[in-house]
């Protein structure tokens, strides 16, 4: 009589495989889920696809929480500037604004980002044009 015990264990084997299979082609990982570098590059991605005027919800779908965020009321206008992680300048664990690309959004919709949109946020002018 055969042992059905290499039977059983190619028929767990196989699954296990099928399983990983799934996993490896199903699965995509969160901004938040992906370490440090991976993230930086996620990020420099997605600020590349951006588009002026494109939503808040939008944006924070496409790339994940922000890292830093300051929000403010101008003129009747909302202000909100969120920072998102694209160059590491340091690497001693601290993450700091200055390694972040800004997007600055006037009631939800994204007007600007990049190296100088945070002096913009700050500025008393921003949201009478």
């Amino acid at each position: 009589m055969k042992s059905k015990i290499p039977v059983i264990i190619g028929a767990i084997f196989l699954s296990y495989l099928a399983f990983v299979s799934v996993i490896m082609l199903v699965y995509e990982p969160s901004p938040e889920d992906m370490d440090w570098e991976d993230r930086q590059a996620y990020n420099r991605g997605k600020i590349g696809e951006l588009y002026i005027g494109e939503q808040l919800t939008e944006v924070q779908k496409a790339m994940g929480n922000a890292d830093f965020s300051e929000a403010k009321l101008a003129n009747g206008k909302q202000l909100r500037v969120l920072f998102y992680q694209t160059q590491r300048k340091v690497a001693d664990g601290q993450l700091t604004r200055d390694e972040c690309t800004p997007l600055l959004f006037i009631d939800q919709q994204l007007v600007a980002w990049g190296e100088d949109t945070y002096q913009q946020y700050l500025s008393p002018s921003i949201a009478t044009n």
